[in-house]
């Protein structure tokens, strides 16, 4: 993992450094060392905070004195995320590709914790989905866990998930059960997407693990949640989710509920970087 994660910020610095940093190579003396501390501008839960550190690591900031919050932990405008010595070359150049990581991070801590907190004292879960940006998906479900979330499935590899177009190539929900359960082991999870009560009917007929509600009303949800009563099935619900309607879905009585914009639509948090020289 962190070889992976290594090779990943070298690829972002190369990406925002080019050739070298031209500015900060011709106004900076070669040996200046600074002060560096990491301000949040906003409230906040933090995400992030180990690639964070990596950019400065990979530019060979001889990083000293580090100090930081955890991942996970509230912070409140004015406090003190992140603080260390360190080459301000190094600093500066690595500034706005270690920004970019934590500042989007955070924000999908801080949006998740909104969610969760929206729900709290009913019994469900709010989880991510795989509307991640590429190449970072282990990056922001770690922030979704930090903020309060669970994780959906990492991959492809990770369970069988059976959506529209996996139904209508199959041939309907039964004949597309029926196969994944002859392909894979006895240990592998089955869920279905369903788009209606009668989808619904078929996947709990056909024995699925889990059957994902895309897109239903309130009241729908409720008949779903009902007719599952007594067996074994997780119930989840999906589909243009947000802040203002999710506590009703979750008073449905489903168990879990998956929010794309926990990754693909989270702002930023705003951070700021100051330094001063030693």
């Amino acid at each position: 993992m962190m070889k992976s994660l290594r090779r990943l910020v070298r690829e972002a610095l190369t990406e925002d450094i080019g050739q070298e940093d031209i500015t900060t190579n011709r106004t900076v003396p070669d040996n200046a060392r600074c002060e560096v501390r990491l301000v949040a501008k906003e409230n906040g839960v933090l995400s992030g905070i180990e690639v964070f550190r990596m950019v400065f690591e990979c530019q060979r900031a001889s990083i000293a004195g580090w100090g930081a919050i955890p991942d996970g932990q509230r912070f409140s405008r004015g406090d003190e995320i992140a603080t260390f010595k360190g080459n301000t070359r190094a600093v500066l150049t690595g500034e706005r590709t270690a920004m970019n990581f934590i500042q989007h991070l955070a924000g999908v801590a801080t949006l998740t914790a909104k969610y969760v907190e929206a729900v709290k004292g009913l019994p469900v879960k709010i989880c991510d989905t795989r509307k991640t940006t590429p190449l970072i998906r282990r990056l922001e479900k770690q922030a979704v866990a930090d903020g309060g979330g669970v994780n959906h499935r990492h991959n492809l590899f990770n369970g069988v998930v059976i959506k529209e177009n996996h139904i209508v190539a199959a041939g309907g929900i039964a004949n597309a059960v029926k196969r994944a359960w002859e392909g894979t082991h006895h240990l592998m999870k089955i869920e279905v997407e369903v788009t209606s009560l009668d989808e619904f009917d078929q996947a709990l007929e056909a024995g699925a693990d889990a059957i994902m509600l895309d897109n239903m009303s309130l009241d729908e949800m409720r008949d779903a949640v009902n007719r599952a009563n007594g067996k074994k099935v997780v119930i989840e619900a999906s589909g243009n989710m947000n802040l203002g309607h999710i506590r009703k879905v979750a008073e449905t009585g489903v168990n879990v509920i998956s929010v794309g914009a926990l990754t693909h639509s989270a702002p930023v948090v705003d951070l700021s970087l100051l330094i001063k020289n030693v």
